[in-house]
């Protein structure tokens, strides 16, 4: 056999093995961005807790965000009982991008909060874990910022 159709054999199988390869890396790069986009909300809202600065955390979401509603009125109840949360760590288990449109993403994500304590008068007190729970995070883009709009269950 000569070498050139042996040559031409990779070639073709190396073009046609490498279609998949760039479509699943574009898409692993879109969820990369979207995870990192989660991810430094996340720290922002952990940030926020620790602080007990609900207004902070009320930046976090849209306006008309009823998991921003739930999310200030967790805080308020720890701080009216003279608590801080410090340690709020979100660990993704499993992401999948629903979608991504000009200022709208939709993440499919399954998660669990860990290393949380409660801290007060009577000392550091580790909060219950977490166990994972998949849900559906919606964040939009408003005035340069990527805020959270709504967190759904997925079959919503």
């Amino acid at each position: 056999m000569k070498p050139y159709p042996v040559a031409l054999l990779v070639v073709l199988l190396m073009t046609t093995a490498c279609r998949p390869a760039d479509v699943v890396r574009v898409d692993t790069r879109r969820t990369a961005q979207a995870l990192a986009l989660l991810h430094e909300w996340d720290h922002r809202r952990s940030r926020a807790w620790t602080d007990g600065d609900a207004a902070a955390l009320a930046d976090l979401y849209t306006r008309t965000s009823r998991t921003g509603r739930n999310d200030r009125a967790m805080l308020a109840a720890y701080a009216a009982r003279g608590l801080r949360v410090t340690g709020l760590r979100t660990q993704v288990l499993e992401a999948s991008l629903q979608s991504w449109a000009e200022g709208r993403v939709r993440l499919e994500v399954t998660d669990r909060v860990v290393g949380v304590h409660a801290v007060g008068p009577g000392g550091r007190t580790p909060l219950p874990q977490d166990r994972p729970s998949t849900r559906v995070i919606s964040l939009r883009r408003v005035s340069g910022a990527w805020l959270v709009d709504e967190v759904t269950d997925p079959d919503q």
